[in-house]
This record gives C-alpha cells, sequence and structure tokens, in this order.
C-alpha cells in the first residue's frame, strides 16, 4: 500500500476522479512536450459521460493553456484497464503524435498498464486481518502502525495540514450562502442548518450539527473549493465533518485528531488496494461507503475503542453501504452526492456507538467486507457507475 499522503490530497473539487486526477495528467504530458503548441485529448467512458458535469475538460484546457487544446468525447468507449480512461496527444491540427494513454483511478490518483503515478509501496500489510494481528502481538493501535511505517514527525506534519484544509473547508461552507454552480438550482444548506440546530437540543442538535458540517464541506467541494479526499472529493464531508464534531462537542485536541486522521486512513488504504475508490469502478459505495468506514473507525478511537472495535466500526461502514449506485444528476457533484455526505457521517457515528457498546466481536470482517464490496462493483451495471445513464440522473422529474 502506498502513503497516507496519495489517499488524503489537498486541491480543488468538484471530483478527484474527474478533475483533479485529468488536471494532474496533463500538467504531466505537457511537461514532457514543452514544445507543443496544439493538444488533442480524448475521454473515454465515464469521464466522457460525466466529464462536462464534473468541469473535467476546464481542467484540462487549464493545465494545458495557453496551448489550444482539443477535446474528444467518447463515452461509448470503454477502456479495458478502467472506465475513466484519457488519452493525450500533440497535435498540429491535421495530425497527432506521441500518444499518452492514462487512468484516473479514484481518489486523484494516475494509473495505467505499466505504471501507477504515486508514491512507491510501504506498507507491507495490506489487509486488515494482518494489521489487527500486528495490533494484538505489539500491543500497539492502527495509527501507532501508521506512524511507524511512515515517521512519526513527517506524516504527522503532513495529516496537520490535512487536518488544518479540512477545518477550512467547513469554515468557509458554513458562512458561504446561495446558489451552487453548475445550473441544478441548488442552494447551499449549511449555514441554515446551524442556525436550525440552536433551536434544538440533545441528540436533535447534535445531528444537525453533524448535518451541517457535512453539508459545508461537500457545497465547498461542488463549487470548486479547496478540499481533501477523504478518500475522493464525491465523498469529502464525510470524515471531515465527523472529526470536525468530536473536536468541538467533545473537546478532542488537535494531536487526538491526527491519530484518528491516521487510523481512517489507514483503512481508507486497505480498502483502495484491494478493492476500489473510484465511483466509476465500483459505484459510491467506493467513495461515500468508504468515507463512511473511515470515518466509524476514526470516531470509534477518539472514544477509546480496542482495535477490535475500531475494525467493527469500519465494517458496518461499508457493510451498510453495499450496492450504493453512484448516478449524479447532471453529472454533477450535487445531488445526491451532498446529502449522502451528511447522511454517511451519521451513520458513522451510528456504527461507532453500536461497536463501541459491543466486544468488538462480529461474524463478517471488515475484508470479507472489502471482498463483496469490489465484486457487488463489478456486478453493478455501468449504467449506476458515474456515467449519469440510470437511475436517478434519469428519473429527477417532479413525478
Amino acid at each position: 500500500m502506498y502513503s497516507l499522503k496519495d489517499l488524503f490530497k489537498i486541491g480543488n473539487g468538484p471530483s478527484s476522479s474527474h478533475t483533479m486526477g485529468p488536471l494532474k495528467a496533463a500538467e504531466m504530458y505537457k511537461q514532457k512536450h514543452p514544445e507543443a503548441k496544439q493538444f488533442k485529448v480524448t475521454l473515454y467512458g465515464s469521464l466522457a459521460a460525466t466529464g462536462k458535469g464534473h468541469m473535467t475538460d476546464v481542467a484540462i484546457t487549464n493545465a494545458l493553456a495557453p496551448c489550444e487544446t482539443q477535446i474528444i468525447w467518447k463515452p461509448d468507449v470503454v477502456l479495458p484497464f478502467h472506465p475513466n480512461g484519457m488519452t493525450f496527444e500533440v497535435s498540429d491540427g491535421r495530425s497527432s503524435s506521441s500518444p499518452w494513454t492514462i487512468f484516473s483511478i479514484g481518489g486523484g490518483a494516475l494509473a495505467n498498464e505499466e505504471m501507477q503515478v504515486g508514491d512507491k509501496a510501504i506498507y507491507n500489510k495490506t489487509t486488515m486481518k494482518d494489521i489487527l494481528a500486528y495490533c494484538e502481538t505489539t500491543g500497539k493501535t492502527f495509527w501507532e502502525y501508521v506512524f511507524e511505517v511512515e515517521g512519526e514527525e513527517e506524516i504527522t506534519t503532513y495529516l496537520l495540514d490535512v487536518w488544518h484544509t479540512m477545518e477550512e473547508a467547513i469554515n468557509r461552507g458554513l458562512d458561504a450562502e446561495g446558489l451552487l454552480p453548475g445550473g441544478l438550482g441548488l442552494q447551499r444548506k449549511a449555514p441554515m442548518y446551524v442556525v436550525k440546530s440552536k433551536g434544538y437540543h440533545g441528540s436533535m442538535k447534535s445531528r444537525a450539527l453533524i448535518y451541517a458540517y457535512a453539508l459545508a464541506c461537500s457545497e465547498e467541494n461542488a463549487s470548486g473549493g479547496k478540499i481533501v479526499t477523504a478518500p475522493t472529493c464525491g465523498s469529502c464531508g464525510v470524515l471531515p465533518s465527523v472529526l470536525f464534531h468530536m473536536k468541538i462537542s467533545h473537546q478532542c485536541s488537535d494531536a487526538k485528531i491526527i491519530r484518528a486522521l491516521a487510523t481512517a486512513g489507514l483503512i481508507g488504504n486497505i480498502v483502495k488496494f484491494n478493492a476500489s475508490i473510484s465511483g466509476a469502478e465500483v459505484g459510491c459505495q467506493g467513495e461515500v461507503g468508504v468515507a463512511c468506514a473511515m470515518a466509524a473507525g476514526a470516531a470509534a478511537q477518539l472514544f477509546g475503542g480496542s482495535p477490535q472495535q475500531i475494525e467493527y466500526a469500519a465494517e458496518m461502514g461499508l457493510e451498510h453501504h453495499l450496492g450504493l449506485t453512484c448516478d449524479p444528476i447532471c453529472g454533477l457533484v450535487q445531488i445526491p452526492c451532498i446529502e449522502r455526505n451528511a447522511f454517511a457521517a451519521a451513520r458513522a457515528l451510528d456504527s461507532c456507538s453500536f461497536a463501541m457498546l459491543s466486544d468488538g466481536k462480529h461474524r463478517i470482517s471488515f475484508d470479507k467486507v472489502v471482498r463483496t464490496m469490489k465484486q457487488t462493483g463489478k456486478d453493478l451495471p455501468s449504467l449506476y457507475k458515474e456515467t449519469s445513464l440510470g437511475g436517478l440522473a434519469i428519473n429527477d422529474g417532479d413525478n
């Protein structure tokens, strides 16, 4: 598995796979061909199907500017390696040369048949079973394993930057008002939810604030604001909102939040390595479902959970999102994406509560749910994997 730096990426929304990945690929290709005056970029599969709603073309043309760039859309052509394929070429207007095909595999990461663009693999334990065995043998927990592998000072410094970026996104979202871009006429809701939370007490107040924090971060993402992939842009509101709530409502220090982030990152890394976090490959279960698992595990740690209870919380967070489709209306990361972040944040805390009331023993392992999620994703028709050709994307009328 790769470093958590490859999972938690800081950048601008609305999509890690459709915006951040293509932007990164375009920058790399331009560096290889500094003499080029024109480019041709062909987008395939999901990138072509929902690229306009995700601003894929805008990200690519901005990265290749001031050179002229021709974008070709081929939504009906799905390359074997991954649904998010793109081919870059140097063009003179009549012919093209130097083709490079690369795939945006989720979370802003790039790969093709020959290579993966990212840090070298550094984790020798790649399943929850092996990590739990490590915890049992050493007496340590998940975040200590992360610090051991990545170096405490280095990863702490990076995760502190990640946490501050998450906090800033929530705070900006709580202050912002007005319509979200894209044409759906969707108003920001986060500020209103904070105001309404003041009229409630107890669990209802807590729930309203959780919703508000998740909405704030997700609405910032939908507006192209600066966020953190956790594990993707489309699911970026779940983990930050839970951690923000724990800091505000339970007085958790930044040091404890950083350790919880390390735990959450390890959980997300296991899924990314053994299955997928790409909505175009496995549906929204790989985005919001994984985010819920990460947040549930992080919360369980902050509440003093054992490694077994943390694993159980993460397992439930993912298990109860199995089969979740990715069918965004108009290809925008807004409906149903934004509300899903809010509900998944609440479900993460429910999973945490359930696990903390138990002794951590349960029948279905996290690793088994990861394998099931991967197979479920393969079985889902492409209509429900970020193509906007089925589900809510084509049934969004008044009736």
